[in-house]
C-alpha cells in the first residue's frame, strides 16, 4: 500500500441517516497528519441532522428491529463483519490516511479487531443465557425467577480518534447485538472508516434507522447536541476525562445510562527478576505503540534499582532504532501525532519536562525529513529520567510517544507510587515471580493489569477504568449488561 491508496477513499464524507446518506451546507477539512494535505471535506451536522438521526433510530427501534430475535440480530452482525472483510483494504487505507499509523498495524490490529468486534458480540448474544432461580418461602409457596434483557432504546456513541474503527465498532457492535439502534459520532479527526462502515450497512441492507452516522465536533456542536437530545436513552463515550465530565453534566437531568472509558497515566513496573529482554521489548511496545496515542500506553515506568541503569540504556537503544516517518514508507514503525494541534500539546510537555528538571535520555524534539513529511505532525519518541513523582509530566496524561523511567527499591513502595495517580486505567507488571505478580496485581488500583504482557485481551473480559479513567465496564456480558435493560420476572408456581 502507498499514498495512492488514498485515491480510492471518498473525498466528501456525509452523514448516514435513516438508511440514506445526507449532506450539510457546512463542512470542515479532514487533514492528513502525515503531510498536512486535505484528505476530504466532511459534512458538519447541525441540530436538524442530529434530530433527524435520533428520530430515525427511535422509529427503527420501536419497529421490527426492536422485536428481532437474538439469532436474527447475530446474523446481521455477521453480515456487517463480512462486509468489512470484503472491503478490508479500503478500511486499512482509511485508517492509515486519517491517523498516519503504519500499514502493518492497521491491517493486524485496527481492521482485524473491527471485524472481530462484530463477530464476537454476534456469537455472544447468540449463545447468551439468563439467570434462573427457584425460590421457596417460609409459608410453603414456590416461585421461579428469571431475568430478561430488553433493549435500552437509542444509544448515542461518541468514539475517539486514536483507534478509530476498533473503538467505534467496540461500541456499535454490542449496542446493535442487544437490540438497540444507534446514532454514532466518530471523532472529527478520523471520520473516514466510520463512513465506510455506513456504506457497508447500506450495502448489506440493514434496516433504515438502525445505524445512523453524524459528523461534527463536540462542544456546542454535534457531540453536545447528541448527548442532550431527549430521545437518547444511553451514551457511551471514549475520550478525554474532561469531555467525559462535560457529558456527565449534560445527561444528568435525563438520568441517562452512561459508560465512560477516559484517560490514563498508566504505569509499567519492572522487577529485577523479570526476563530482561522481554521486559524491555514490552515497555518499548507499551510506551510507543501508535506513537503513544493509545489510552493504555505506559507513560510511567518504574524499574527496580539493581537493573535501572542497564534497563534505561537498553530501552534507549531500542527507542532510537524506531523508524519515525510516513506510513507509506517500508520499515516505518512510528507515525505522526493525530494533528498539528496535538503535536503542539506534546511538544509543550517536552519543554515542560526540561523545565521541571528531567534528563532527556533520547528524543525530545521534532524529526526532520527534508520532504513533505516536514509538514506533518511528527515528534521524536522520548525517554525521560530524573523527575519527582509529583512533576506535571509524571502526573498528567500526555498521549504521545514518551515515558519517564524511575527507580524503586521495594514492592510496597512501587505499589504506592503506581496508585498515587488521579487515573486508574491500566498497568503492566514484569516479573518471573508469579506469586509476586498476582499479589501486586491485586493491589494496583486499575481496571486491567497485565503480567509479563501488554495490550492482549480476551474480548469476553471486562474493560474499563477507575478514578478519572472512567466507570462502567464493557466486554463480554458486561457490554450486554450495559446495552440492555434487565428485568426480573417472578412467577408463582405453587
Amino acid at each position: 500500500m502507498n499514498a495512492s491508496s488514498q485515491a480510492a477513499l471518498p473525498k466528501r464524507l456525509r452523514h448516514f441517516v435513516d438508511g440514506d446518506f445526507a449532506d450539510s451546507d457546512q463542512t470542515f477539512a479532514n487533514i492528513s497528519p502525515v503531510d498536512g494535505s486535505e484528505l476530504s471535506r466532511v459534512a458538519e451536522a447541525d441540530m436538524r441532522i442530529v434530530d433527524a438521526a435520533v428520530r430515525a433510530a427511535k422509529r427503527a427501534q420501536r419497529g421490527p428491529w426492536g422485536q428481532l430475535s437474538a439469532q436474527a440480530r447475530a446474523d446481521w452482525l455477521h453480515k456487517i463483519a463480512d462486509g468489512i472483510q470484503v472491503r478490508f483494504d479500503d478500511f486499512v487505507a482509511a485508517e492509515v490516511a486519517d491517523t498516519g499509523r503504519p500499514v502493518s498495524q492497521a491491517r493486524s490490529l485496527d481492521v482485524a479487531r473491527g471485524i472481530a468486534n462484530f463477530r464476537t458480540f454476534a456469537d455472544l448474544v447468540r449463545t447468551s443465557h439468563s439467570e434462573f432461580f427457584e425460590t421457596s418461602t417460609s409459608d410453603g409457596r414456590e416461585f421461579i425467577n428469571y431475568v430478561t434483557r430488553k433493549p435500552l432504546g437509542v444509544v448515542g456513541v461518541i468514539s475517539p480518534w486514536n483507534l478509530p474503527l476498533l473503538l467505534f465498532s467496540w461500541k456499535v457492535a454490542p449496542a446493535l447485538a442487544m437490540g438497540n439502534c444507534v446514532v454514532a459520532k466518530p471523532s472529527e479527526e478520523t471520520p473516514t472508516s466510520a463512513t465506510l462502515l455506513a456504506e457497508v450497512m447500506r450495502d448489506i441492507g440493514l434496516p433504515a434507522g438502525v445505524f445512523n452516522l453524524i459528523h461534527g465536533h463536540g462542544a456546542n456542536a454535534a457531540g453536545e447536541w447528541l448527548t442532550r437530545h431527549a430521545d437518547i436513552d444511553a451514551i457511551t463515550f471514549t475520550g478525554e476525562s474532561k469531555t467525559g465530565s462535560a457529558i456527565m453534566k449534560a445527561v444528568a437531568d435525563g438520568v441517562k445510562n452512561v459508560s465512560f472509558e477516559l484517560g490514563g497515566k498508566n504505569a509499567a513496573v519492572v522487577f529485577a527478576d523479570a526476563d530482561f529482554d522481554q521486559a524491555v521489548e514490552g515497555v518499548l511496545r507499551s510506551s510507543f505503540t501508535n506513537a503513544g496515542q493509545v489510552c493504555l500506553c505506559s507513560e510511567r515506568v518504574y524499574v527496580e534499582r539493581p537493573i535501572f541503569e542497564r534497563f534505561v540504556a537498553a530501552l534507549k537503544e531500542k527507542t532510537e532504532a524506531l523508524e519515525v516517518g510516513s506510513p507509506y514508507e517500508p520499515g516505518t514503525t512510528t507515525g505522526p501525532m493525530i494533528s498539528q494541534q496535538h503535536r503542539d500539546k506534546v511538544l509543550s510537555y517536552f519543554k515542560l519536562a526540561v523545565a521541571e528538571g528531567a534528563t532527556v535520555v533520547t528524543g525530545g524534539g521534532v524529526p526532520a525529513f527534508g520532504d513533505a513529511n516536514d509538514n506533518g505532525a511528527f515528534v521524536e519518541p522520548t525517554i525521560w529520567t530524573g523527575l519527582p513523582d509529583d512533576a506535571r509530566c509524571v502526573t498528567e496524561e500526555i498521549f504521545g510517544p514518551v515515558c519517564h523511567v524511575a527507580p524503586f527499591d521495594a514492592e510496597d513502595e512501587v505499589v504506592r507510587r503506581v496508585n498515587d495517580s488521579a487515573y486508574g486505567l491500566a498497568a503492566s507488571v514484569w516479573t518471573s515471580n508469579l506469586q509476586r505478580g498476582h499479589r501486586v496485581a491485586r493491589q494496583i488500583e486499575t481496571g486491567i493489569v497485565w503480567l509479563n504482557a501488554w495490550f492482549e485481551r480476551d474480548l469476553r473480559t471486562p474493560f474499563g477504568g477507575t478514578k478519572l479513567s472512567g466507570f462502567g465496564r464493557e466486554g463480554g456480558r458486561h457490554s450486554m449488561d450495559f446495552y440492555s435493560e434487565l428485568t426480573n420476572v417472578c412467577v408463582r408456581i405453587a
